[in-house]
């Protein structure tokens, strides 16, 4: 990861996959992704290889409590930031109820706007609105320029 990404270029990417259909596990723009596939085929696009392959998991896969695997993932190869600090190009991840992992992730195009992946639908931008009392982490990509400031 020689060159410097800019959220411009994280946001452009995202926006991209905007209309691919959902697809579970899969992770291919215009042809079909997941929410964890559509941050799959970013990073590829921006990064090259990905730096680990997800395991298989089921369209309602549900760990015990506490399992916080997405989370971990992100912990991995993103950098965690502050939920009041996420801006436009950062990695978005959701919980469906306090007492649960996180099962959904998006990458914000603004701060309350995100390119995200659901089930039964192509992937879209839409507002944070409904999604925004379960947001419960931010996470950027490495080497992001801070110089571009997209809202």
């Amino acid at each position: 990861m020689s060159a410097v990404i800019t959220s411009d270029a994280i946001v452009t990417e995202a926006r991209a996959w905007i209309g691919t259909p959902y697809l579970h596990q899969a992770s291919l723009k215009g042809v079909g992704c997941d929410c964890l596939g559509l941050v799959r085929g970013v990073w590829r696009a921006l990064y090259g290889q990905e730096p680990e392959t997800p395991k298989p998991y089921q369209p309602g896969w549900a760990e015990p409590p506490g399992e916080e695997r997405l989370r971990d993932a992100a912990r991995r190869h993103l950098i965690a930031i502050s939920l009041d600090a996420r801006r436009a190009g950062d990695v978005l991840l959701f919980r469906w109820r306090d007492h649960l992992p996180v099962k959904h992730c998006g990458i914000a195009t603004g701060f309350d706007t995100m390119v995200h992946a659901h089930e039964a639908a192509n992937v879209a931008e839409v507002s944070l609105g409904l999604w925004r009392p379960r947001l419960a982490y931010a996470f950027r990509f490495p080497d992001v320029s801070s110089g571009d400031q997209t809202q």
